[in-house]
């Protein structure tokens, strides 16, 4: 069921199928304002069953409605929960701007757009060089947020396990974007990114160049404190060859080799879920 998900989801979210109001996070924000509110999340017991109460109530129905007509509905739930999973039509719309922006000269439209890709961290890029590089370590980090992380929750954890990592995202978003701090949230996805990111950050590995990038995974994935973002950007970097000259605008070369070395990286995941599959691994 986790293939037959994972595709069926990745092939809805490309297509843009799935409308804004049925986006996650906007299901999330009507989830927030109907039984919580800002006010109510500043203590730890109801920022607590925020967090949880997604994902209990998916694992609740997946185990009532288990067995049911041979398995259909579950295989149905699999499919519901993965592709509300995996939209992020927003993300897609700044980074299509930006690539935009780049292709008609536009550069402060570019550093605009850029920030708003990931608001929780400033890029700082003195040129429109490091500005390439920087967005596409965004683009890296984005990736594994709403693919590699949601994807490798939904193989090893079920349903319930995707959403609270979505769920756990979101808060953290949402704390991130109104400069809030909200109790539980980032330690929680602390400990939800520790683990996948150095699982996607060995793909890029594997992906990319191996000794230069091995060499960075093993100094960064090892540290217990490394922060999730600094491992993908970093190997990520470490991975690909950054063009010098290039038929593209400046501040996309960069981003472009780093998109395509986190398709590339996907792929590798898709294979690795459909031979553990095969071998019946995971179901």
């Amino acid at each position: 069921m986790a293939l037959f998900s994972l595709l069926i989801a990745i092939m809805i979210e490309r297509l843009k199928l799935l409308p804004q109001a049925w986006q996650l996070e906007t299901l999330l924000a009507w989830y927030n304002k109907a039984f919580f509110g800002d006010n109510s999340l500043k203590n730890e017991p109801m920022m607590l069953l925020a967090l949880l109460l997604p994902a209990v109530s998916v694992q609740v129905l997946a185990w009532f409605v288990e067995g049911m007509f041979w398995g259909l509905i579950s295989l149905l739930l699999w499919v519901a929960v993965a592709i509300l999973c995996f939209s992020h039509l927003k993300q897609r719309q700044v980074f299509k701007q930006y690539i935009q922006a780049a292709c008609r000269g536009d550069v402060q439209a570019c550093y605009h757009f850029a920030e708003a890709l990931d608001p929780s961290v400033s890029l700082d890029a003195i040129s429109e060089t490091d500005l390439g590089a920087k967005v596409g370590q965004t683009v890296a980090w984005v990736n594994y947020r709403f693919y590699g992380a949601v994807a490798l929750y939904l193989i090893f954890c079920g349903p319930a396990g995707a959403v609270l990592y979505c769920t756990v995202r979101y808060f953290a978003d949402e704390a991130a974007s109104q400069k809030i701090r909200l109790p539980l949230v980032d330690s929680a996805l602390t400990v939800l990114d520790w683990l996948p990111s150095r699982l996607i950050a060995f793909g890029y590995v594997l992906s990319g160049h191996f000794s230069a990038a091995f060499s960075r995974w093993r100094r960064l994935a090892l540290q217990w404190r490394m922060p999730a973002r600094t491992v993908i950007a970093e190997v990520a970097l470490a991975a690909e060859t950054l063009e010098a000259s290039s038929a593209t605008p400046i501040c996309v070369q960069s981003t472009i080799s780093l998109l395509q070395l986190s398709k590339r990286n996907f792929i590798l995941l898709v294979t690795g879920l459909s031979l553990l599959t095969i071998f019946g691994v995971v179901a």
